[in-house]
């Protein structure tokens, strides 16, 4: 049995008895109380009343906090927001359910958050879906049928590093587990058209972020996307780029009045002083001395990903991978990987990466041996980015990660 009205085994049905018995008291304040909706909460706790009641109950506190019930009237995403957070609805599938498309490519992660709180995306992103919500309302009006979930098409053309940058995945994690928490059975299928091979790496930093039966609905299509999305949808609703016939009024084929391409954040947008916190850890390294940092990479192929900032002048970097395993070496009998050099970092933060060819234990070397005068605090970030299904461990500092 699906779970669904009309589809119930005695059992689901007895617990659906239940589980509307023991949520009377906040009934009235659910967006929907018919067995549609109520069926959602129990199929995404495998019809455990207890657990189904528990989420339900927050949820309602979720929404009371977030407003979500006027978020669409009462609030509006600040002005970089609208402009250059991409994505949007557009069209219907052959069975009436919305389609939104979020395009991944033009996105700019770091212009975006370095001009916005997190909790303005977050915001953001419950009123997408309450507009959603209530476009599937209406479509349940409309077509005299229920119409609970969307077609979701993800467009991954453009992928590439500043989209796994730490502070955007982190981001990006709170928005799909507030959509996992709040909106259960909200998504029928995942469409993921255009991935680049990078993509595998992508999707390992924010799979844990989804659930079982949300993983289940992505649908990696290859290169007859078009072909498959058609099946799936009349081309009427498809915008003309991804293989319809639907253009804007203009006759614009990327229907640009929906869909929103995003684009780099012009820096006027920037909050005064925002950079001072997008970095994880901070070291004083005395003059004449050095700091390490130890990755044990299990993965070939994982991504090794470094942001720094010095304060007090340049600083000395460098990469290493160890070649002998439990016992300490010293940086000049390690395989170089990167060459030490002096980063201006001062003036313009370092932002940088290299693929590990091989499993090992990596070091990244802070370098200040050369100043005899002038002690450096370095502002950094590190990240492990594995490669699929692969497993990192870190970081850990050298003894106390100075070297006289």
């Amino acid at each position: 049995m699906s779970g669904r009205v009309g589809d119930l085994s005695p059992k689901q049905a007895e617990s659906l008895t239940e589980f509307r018995e023991r949520i009377q008291d906040i009934l009235p304040s659910l967006p929907a109380q018919h067995d549609h909706y109520l069926l959602r909460w129990l199929r995404a706790r495998s019809f455990n009343v207890q657990k189904s009641e528990f989420m339900i109950r927050k949820h309602v506190e979720f929404r009371k906090q977030m407003k979500a019930d006027s978020i669409i009237s009462d609030w509006k995403p600040p002005e970089v927001i609208e402009k250059y957070f991409s994505g949007g609805m557009c069209g219907y599938d052959r069975e009436g359910s919305p389609i939104w498309y979020d395009v991944i490519g033009p996105l700019d992660p770091k212009g975006l958050l370095m001009s916005a709180t997190k909790q303005d995306f977050m915001k953001t992103k419950i009123r997408h879906t309450e507009m959603v919500r209530q476009e599937c309302r209406r479509q349940s009006e409309k077509l005299g049928k229920n119409i609970e979930s969307i077609t979701l098409i993800y467009d991954c053309e453009g992928l590439g590093l500043k989209h796994i940058w730490k502070p955007a995945i982190e981001a990006y994690g709170e928005i799909l587990t507030m959509f996992e928490d709040n909106y259960p059975e909200g998504l029928k299928r995942v469409f993921l058209i255009k991935a680049p091979k990078m993509f595998p790496m992508a999707y390992n930093l924010i799979k844990h972020f989804l659930c079982e039966e949300t993983r289940r609905k992505i649908i990696i299509l290859g290169g007859n996307w078009q072909d498959v999305l058609r099946k799936h949808i009349d081309p009427d609703q498809l915008p003309v780029v991804y293989g319809g016939t639907l253009t804007d009024p203009d006759g614009d084929p990327r229907c640009r009045t929906k869909i929103n391409y995003g684009g780099p954040v012009p820096k006027s947008y920037y909050v005064q002083d925002s950079g001072k916190a997008q970095y994880d850890n901070s070291v004083t390294i005395s003059r004449g001395s050095s700091f390490q940092l130890e990755y044990n990479v299990t993965a070939a192929s994982s991504l090794l990903r470094w942001q720094f900032a010095s304060d007090g002048g340049d600083i000395g970097f460098g990469v290493y991978q160890c070649t002998k395993e439990g016992s300490a070496q010293k940086v000049a009998e390690m395989l170089q990987i990167l060459p030490s050099e002096r980063y201006n970092a001062h003036l313009v933060p370092e932002d940088s990466c290299l693929t590990c060819s091989e499993p090992g234990v990596y070091v990244l070397c802070f370098d200040n041996s050369y100043s005899i005068l002038q002690s450096k605090k370095v502002s950094y970030t590190v990240e492990v980015v594995p490669a699929p299904d692969g497993q990192v461990s870190g970081p850990r500092s050298r003894g106390d990660g100075r070297l006289q």
